[in-house]
């Protein structure tokens, strides 16, 4: 189990985007667009020297505002959206944008997700659209879903304190040994950017030097960008702390629900994030990117003397290098920042801490848990155990089970499905609606004379969530795990999004999930191991005879399809939800005995198949519950 806890806590750190890949390009589209045109000429003439060796691959304008989902160049603006989410340091951005052949493949899903959430009528069509975008997005990034660390990076810090001040808080945020953070990511590359553009401005280089130190420049700027936007996020304001469950649930929450926030500097919005950005929470962030875009602008136009040229991490002409993966703190750095406070002012104050004044938090389905289920079960069946009972009838019962299990539902967007649990429990079955041969019985039809009368069982359930075939996680996911921690993850990923053909992805509807799961789930009821077994009566129609025997019996029963009516409730400690299941099974007989009439020969049995709905009632009580 403890390895799908690591990947449900890799997942969650990889994936609480504040935004989608097209509504980061968004934001930095809007902010060049809303630039003076002294700003945008330079911005221009700089794009053209820096890219002028790339034009099979970068478009001949600095933005592209005609990109679509068949477009072969990259754009500036899109740069910010492939930051952070597709590649961990300036530098590994700017390779990939250049020279790797995924990158053009992402740009283009993120633009069908562009339509796909333009068009998308109710949160169900929006659902969908993002879960059509993660699986492709994972098909051509393979890291999508793994390349972040154990970090907070595109988070705001929690405010320690209510009466902390903005001065205080960006110390806080960028001090050396400080957690990574949005704002102290954007204030590192922005200064590396600046640094750059101010060289450019007053160095004596040659003019392939200048081209590739502008290039660099933009690299880190564009890379700054996207941790600026990612601080207008709502669900990355309200206030990162508490287990994984908690961030995340904390996280798609208010995304989804909005906030009103305060910026530093007093100005008042309301904000959303992650897939559910309007045009207006697109101004407002793009208003401060502008910030930062035209104080880069004039560093490389000389207008604006930085006055850390000399800076070694930004000395050289290569773009930064500072890996925000696979660092989790501040690093130690003299530039000095005093320049960004026009910027960084107009940032949202972050939720405190844990603790009074802290914003309420709201879990994920993620986590170890104990619960509690309980069923209705009913099901149709094609005759009896008896070769000769062919008449087919129906039965019901009653199940109520205990589980332990880990919630990985939702990790990776709302359609996944990610759960893992074993159950065990006790089943009780009423008789079944046929009746044995009626030349062999006389009166009203019951229990007695039923082909099954009614029983009970022990039963066990296991579910798990497969990447191509049913358990393969099991044996396949711990054996490539020790030798790439990534590449298991990325199984498991895959697994909990509907598998290599994402055929068991789920489907968001207006009236509920639908699900197709099988293979996931099987469950197994075995009768006749308690002190009294089940009886039959078995007609033999040739000779007139009937035989009475005790039989034990092995259900093996495989949903198919599942509905989820509702969402799920939840809350801090537990979670509860309501599901139907429709699927198939086999109650195949494993031994009889003989009752009378006596030394009667043993009939011969078969299986009975069996079409079957179950009615779910499904409560957990999260182990890692801590506030």
């Amino acid at each position: 189990m403890k390895i799908f806890l690591l990947f449900a806590f890799l997942l969650f750190t990889s994936n609480s985007f504040a935004w989608v890949f097209p509504e980061h390009r968004q934001i930095a589209l809007l902010a060049i667009q809303n630039l003076d045109p002294s700003y945008r000429l330079l911005l221009d003439q700089l794009w053209r020297q820096a890219t002028k060796n790339y034009s099979g691959r970068l478009t001949t304008e600095v933005i592209d505002t005609t990109q679509n989902s068949h477009s072969t160049k990259i754009d500036y603006a899109t740069w910010a959206a492939i930051a952070g989410d597709h590649s961990c340091s300036p530098e590994a951005m700017l390779n990939t944008v250049l020279y790797s052949e995924w990158i053009i493949k992402v740009a283009n899903i993120a633009e069908e997700l562009k339509t796909g959430l333009a068009t998308a009528k109710n949160k169900s069509q929006q659902i969908n659209a993002m879960r059509d975008a993660d699986i492709k997005l994972q098909r051509a990034d393979q890291e999508y879903a793994t390349r972040a660390g154990s970090n907070n990076v595109h988070f705001l810090l929690a405010r320690p304190k209510f009466d902390e001040s903005g001065i205080e808080y960006l110390t806080d945020c960028l001090s050396k040994g400080a957690p990574l953070n949005a704002l102290g990511a954007y204030a590192w590359f922005h200064a590396s950017a600046v640094i750059k553009a101010s060289r450019y401005a007053t160095a004596n280089l040659k003019e392939d030097e200048k081209a590739k130190l502008i290039l660099s420049a933009l690299a880190d700027e564009a890379f700054a960008l996207h941790f600026l936007e990612d601080v207008f996020a709502s669900g990355h304001i309200a206030g990162t702390w508490g287990n994984a469950s908690m961030r995340k649930g904390t996280h798609d929450y208010y995304n989804d629900k909005g906030l009103e926030v305060v910026a530093w500097d007093g100005t008042r919005m309301i904000v959303k994030g992650d897939a559910f950005m309007r045009p207006k929470d697109a101004e407002i962030a793009a208003a401060v990117v502008q910030l930062s875009l035209q104080q880069f602008l004039d560093a490389a136009g000389g207008k604006f003397e930085e006055g850390n040229r000399e800076d070694p991490i930004a000395s050289g002409i290569l773009p930064d290098t500072f890996n925000v993966c696979s660092n989790n703190f501040m690093p130690s750095r003299k530039a000095d920042v005093k320049y960004m406070l026009v910027i960084l002012t107009k940032t949202p104050v972050p939720g405190l801490a844990s603790g009074e004044g802290s914003l309420p938090r709201f879990r994920s389905e993620l986590g170890s848990f104990l619960g509690v289920s309980t069923a209705l079960n009913g099901a149709g069946i094609n005759g009896g155990f008896g070769k000769q009972q062919t008449q087919g009838g129906s039965f019901g019962g009653v199940e109520a089970n205990v589980r332990f299990g880990i919630g990985l539902e939702g990790v990776l967007n709302e359609a996944g499905d990610g759960l893992v649990f074993i159950q065990a429990g006790w089943r009780l079955d009423g008789s079944s609606s046929s009746q044995i041969n009626s030349a062999f019985t006389a009166g009203e039809p019951n229990s007695i004379t039923a082909v099954i009368p009614g029983r009970s069982a022990y039963n066990l359930r296991i579910r798990l969530p497969f990447y191509l075939l049913p358990g393969d996680l099991i044996f396949a996911a711990p054996l490539v795990y020790l030798f790439s921690h990534k590449s298991a993850a990325a199984m498991a990923i895959a697994a909990g999004n509907g598998g290599l053909i994402p055929w068991q992805s789920g489907i968001a509807t207006s009236v509920g999930r639908i699900q197709f799961i099988l293979g996931r789930e099987v469950g197994a009821s075995f009768y006749g191991l308690s002190k009294t077994s089940p009886t039959l009566v078995i007609p033999d129609v040739t000779t007139g005879k009937s035989t009475v025997i005790t039989y034990k019996s092995t259900l093996i029963d495989f949903p198919v399809i599942e509905y989820l009516p509702f969402q799920r409730s939840f809350s801090q400690e537990q979670s509860s939800s309501l599901l139907i299941q429709l699927g198939v099974g086999v109650d195949i007989p494993t031994s009889a005995n003989v009752i009378g009439p006596l030394n009667a020969p043993l009939p011969e049995l078969k299986s009975v198949w069996q079409i079957g709905l179950r009615v779910v009632f499904d409560w957990r009580h999260y182990l890692d519950s801590q506030k």
